[in-house]
């Protein structure tokens, strides 16, 4: 039977013969198939993909792109020995790499077909029922139901974590930080013995402040504040522009973390209605703080926001920025996971806007370069005395020694590739993630798939209680995060937070079979 591909439009666009040695080839099979233009190449990091991977992105790019649809024949084992000159083995892997990501299946007898993606059939998370609705009772009392959720996922231990949203250790560059950190105790074995810079290593503040530069940022790595990790930025930036008993807006859903370092604060959280398109509703915003009146300040994730995974467009980041300086209202933004949106032009950022100081930016390194490290950094904006003086009396200064290391190696051509590679392989985790959830979970369910980020925020049928699917499942070893955390609302309880920083693996598609498993037990109750 001839299996062979029969679509004239795709034959120039096909890449060139591949020369079997793959990492040395000069071919990109990853190039875009619509593009019909010329012989693909190949970047510097495709070249280091093994030549199944490469082969199979470039069928990918042709299903993407719409040349290739559901039902089509894909070339036989044969057609793509032939074509491509590549090993019968190299054939086979790409033809299974793609069964296995979800883009083919095989019919017996019949060859390899581009299959329908079972994803396409769920429907995305609904828009809040409106934008403009704000509760402003609706303040304290996360701090219990965080605690008992905090207190269960650590008692049990599970043996699949899909409640953080950081990446799998092997995921970072764990042998290249490895050699700056053994390198910065080479060169200056007084760090652990030394006194520590008030506002952190003028190294590391200098790298921060360059890689701020390249996403529209002019920031002077003298007005860089150093931190552990984003939650004390944000913290420091809270105690900068308000106290106990102030109102602070917050998206809804938010992440758990700033609602408890609130409450510890002794403020009130006001939430705004948030799109899980387009972010946080700046109209409701500017309706509750000419309502109020006691609102000290507001804090927004424009960029893969937590846990929604939506990404606020431009034209609603210069409202919102417009907005905050007409009403002199402090901004606060929240910017952990930037780097990790998919695409090498990364979204623009709040404070690429700001021009008169309003806006306070806090900045983490814990998603893209180390948990471990636990290493933040922000700029104060006019507030950036009080905020360095506040960092002083709160926890003094962070040790320098991982500085010096992380510094090293933002500065080099390698943290590019590292983020490089740890985007693909994210996107990639992700899809075959929400291709699971959409076969396992029960129907009704909801997602939307982020462009970008470690996190997938999925909308079960309201029947089902997510607190007790969390609860039921960290029983069978299997951990993520329910909705009800994220608000101090009764909104999110028929939501879930699952984490896609794991390698896809048997086993990880088998727990989320068990959650969906769940899931279908609790639409009966």
């Amino acid at each position: 039977m001839d299996t062979s591909l029969h679509l004239p439009d795709l034959k120039p666009a096909l890449p060139p013969a591949i020369p079997e040695s793959g990492a040395e080839s000069g071919a990109d099979v990853g190039a875009d198939v619509g593009a019909h233009a010329g012989t693909p190449t190949v970047s510097p990091e495709g070249a280091r993909q093994p030549l199944y991977r490469r082969l199979a992105e470039h069928y990918q790019g042709a299903i993407q792109s719409g040349t290739l649809v559901a039902g089509d024949r894909m070339p036989s084992v044969r057609d793509l020995m032939r074509q491509h000159q590549v090993s019968l083995s190299t054939a086979l892997q790409t033809l299974r790499h793609m069964e296995e990501g979800g883009w083919l299946e095989a019919r017996p007898r019949s060859g390899y077909f581009v299959r329908q993606p079972r994803r396409s059939a769920i429907r995305p998370v609904q828009e809040p029922k409106s934008l403009m609705a704000i509760d402003p009772e609706q303040y304290a009392g996360i701090h219990e139901k965080v605690s008992q959720y905090i207190a269960l996922r650590q008692s049990g231990a599970p043996r699949i974590d899909l409640s953080g949203m950081t990446c799998a250790p092997e995921l970072y560059a764990v042998e290249t930080l490895k050699q700056a950190a053994m390198r910065a105790l080479r060169d200056r074995p007084e760090l652990l013995t030394s006194a520590m810079p008030h506002n952190g290593n003028a190294t590391f503040r200098q790298a921060v402040a360059r890689r701020a530069l390249h996403h529209g940022m002019r920031i002077d790595h003298e007005e860089v504040v150093v931190t552990h990790g984003c939650i004390e930025a944000l913290n420091l930036a809270l105690r900068a522009v308000a106290g106990p008993g102030d109102t602070i807006a917050v998206e809804s859903p938010t992440y758990f973390g700033l609602l408890q370092a609130l409450e510890n604060l002794g403020m009130k959280a006001l939430e705004i209605p948030t799109s899980p398109h387009t972010g946080i509703s700046v109209e409701a915003l500017e309706l509750a703080v000419r309502t109020y009146g006691n609102i000290k300040g507001v804090v927004v994730v424009p960029n893969l926001q937590n846990p929604l995974g939506c990404i606020m467009p431009d034209e609603h980041k210069d409202k919102l920025v417009r907005l905050c300086e007409e009403l002199r209202l402090p901004l606060i933004e929240d910017d952990a996971y930037t780097e990790l949106a998919d695409g090498n032009v990364p979204p623009s950022s709040l404070k690429s806007r700001d021009r008169s100081g309003n806006v306070i930016y806090c900045a983490s390194l814990n998603k893209v370069l180390a948990p471990g490290m636990r290493l933040g950094w922000m700029n104060g904006g006019r507030w950036h005395e009080r905020v360095k003086m506040l960092k002083f009396t709160h926890t003094r200064a962070n040790e320098e020694w991982t500085q010096v290391t992380a510094a090293d190696f933002i500065a080099s051509p390698a943290y590019d590739r590292h983020l490089r590679r740890l985007r693909q392989l994210l996107k990639e985790q992700r899809e075959r993630m929400a291709e699971s959830i959409a076969a396992y979970f029960p129907e009704g369910t909801r997602l939307n798939v982020p462009n970008g980020g470690v996190g997938l925020w999925v909308e079960l049928p309201v029947q089902v209680c997510s607190q007790q699917m969390f609860e039921r499942a960290l029983a069978e070893g299997v951990g993520v995060s329910p909705g009800a955390i994220f608000s101090n609302s009764n909104r999110y309880g028929h939501f879930l937070r699952i984490c896609c920083g794991h390698p896809f693996t048997r086993e990880l598609d088998q727990a989320l079979r068990r959650l969906g498993s769940i899931g279908h037990s609790l639409v009966g109750q």
